[in-house]
Formats: structure tokens, C-alpha cells, sequence
């Protein structure tokens, strides 16, 4: 089945994907996963490339690793007609479709074009930064899921924009919705207080999730201290879960 008839907007993309979700409330969830080149923060901990190339790499099937190179920017019926190919081919295999990044909100103009015509293969699911609410709010419809980042500057190097997060997620949890915080040894308590009030006075149901940091040797935090900081943190906001990134143990993208 062709795309739907759009206006013709290319997007720039560094890949396409089949795996299983390793972060937050929808870990081990099969997901197409669509990473979007861009983004308006330089963090830390960052381990995604996300500067624009010249091609990106599109997986042959959903889940074979193998994988082929497209040019930049890609048109929207390029990548429909490969993501209904692979949901014809494996139907209820996969949740949702990820728009991840980077950030996608950079490329809030083009998610415009391309979100209703993606919305009717699968879901759609947001990974964000949660920095960009002017560019949330129009697109926010089409979304079911948004999994929002809360950047602490101990961990990303940069102040953190507290009233940008209280803002985003004042619309965010419109929607399935839930807020993710990246801790390492590092990360003062003073911190974490601060992001469990902003998700406890903004968006009180929304769960907040303490992801360790992960290095090469694993989490960058040991279990006493992840239990101390869950305990701290349920004290302002019960709804806290510990969950780390399990794509990295299972080897999977």
C-alpha cells in the first residue's frame, strides 16, 4: 500500500530499526524505531550520534541486523512504504513506532507532514528531551506515548531549564506519559528533590523513573545507592520507579 497523498516533506534520519524498548515504562516492548538527526542539547552522558550525515541506515527486515544505506533527506513515502511493508509482514509484532533522536521535536515541521500518515500504521511513541513545548503542542494529538527526559545539570554539563520541563510537561501528561531522570554518583540529592517536585506539582499521576547512568563496566551506581535515592525521592513523588537501560545487557540496539 503506497503512502497517502501529503505534501512532499524529506526529513533528515540517522536510522531505522526493529528492537526491543530498553528504557521506562515500556521496557521489552518490540518497537520500530525511527531516529530523527538534530538536536538542540550537547548532554554529557549522550551516546547517540545525532549530527545530519549524508545517508542513514535502514534495517533490510525488522530485527536481522543487517542493514542497508539511504540517502538524506528521506521522503515520507519512502519510509511509509517500508514501515507498512514490515507491519504487513509481522503483524502485532511491534507497539508502536519511536520517534526518537536526537531530538524529533527539531524537526517539528516535518513530524507535521509525516505524523498523520505514520499514526496510521502504528502508535506513535515520543522520546524527548522535553525542552521544546512550542513545538509540542500542535503535534501532541498525534501522539499516544511520550517518554520525556528531565535533564539535571550534574549529568548533562548545562543548567538544567526547569520552567521549559514545567511547561512541556504540563502538556505532556495529557497523553500516556512519563518522565525519565539520568543519575549517577554525582548527581546531588538537592537535584533529584527538585525534578520529583517539578513532575509532583506538574503532572502529579505521570510516573518519574531514575535511570543509573550507564559505563562500560555497567551502572554507574551501586544497588545501596539507587534504594537510598528511591526512598528520598517517594517522600515527594510515590510514583518512582528504578529502571535501568536493559537494551545494553541484552546486546540489542
Amino acid at each position: 500500500m503506497p503512502a497517502p497523498a501529503t505534501a512532499g516533506t524529506d526529513g533528515e534520519l540517522i536510522e531505522v530499526f526493529s528492537s526491543i524498548q530498553g528504557e521506562g515504562l515500556l521496557v521489552g516492548w518490540r518497537q520500530v524505531f525511527v531516529r530523527m538527526a538534530g538536536c538542540n542539547l550537547d548532554c554529557d552522558y549522550c551516546d547517540t550520534p545525532f549530527a545530519p550525515t549524508q545517508s542513514c541506515r535502514i534495517e533490510d527486515a525488522p530485527g536481522s541486523g543487517l542493514f542497508r544505506s539511504l540517502g538524506n533527506p528521506v521522503a515520507l513515502e519512502t519510509l511509509y512504504n517500508i514501515l507498512h511493508g514490515w507491519n504487513s509482514a509481522a503483524p502485532g509484532l511491534h507497539h508502536s513506532i519511536s520517534l526518537t533522536g536526537g531530538e524529533p521535536l527539531c524537526q517539528a515541521d516535518l513530524l507535521a507532514e509525516w505524523c498523520p500518515d505514520l499514526s496510521r500504521i502504528l502508535p506513535l511513541f515520543l522520546e524527548t528531551n522535553g525542552t521544546l513545548p512550542e513545538a509540542l503542542e500542535p503535534l501532541l494529538p498525534h501522539f499516544t506515548w511520550v517518554a520525556m527526559d528531565l535533564k539535571l545539570p550534574s549529568m548533562t554539563g548545562e543548567p538544567s531549564p526547569w520552567e521549559r520541563h514545567r511547561e512541556f510537561l504540563r502538556m505532556a501528561s495529557r497523553k500516556e506519559c512519563f518522565v525519565k531522570v539520568v543519575v549517577g554518583e554525582e548527581t546531588p540529592s538537592e537535584e533529584l528533590d527538585s525534578a520529583a517536585r517539578l513532575v509532583h506539582e506538574s503532572a502529579p499521576g505521570v510516573p518519574l523513573i531514575l535511570q543509573p547512568v550507564s559505563r562500560k563496566e555497567g551502572p554507574g551506581m551501586t544497588p545501596r545507592q539507587l534504594l537510598d535515592l528511591q526512598a528520598r525521592i517517594a517522600r515527594i513523588h510515590p510514583s518512582v520507579r528504578v529502571i535501568p537501560q536493559t537494551h545494553r545487557y541484552l546486546g540489542v540496539l
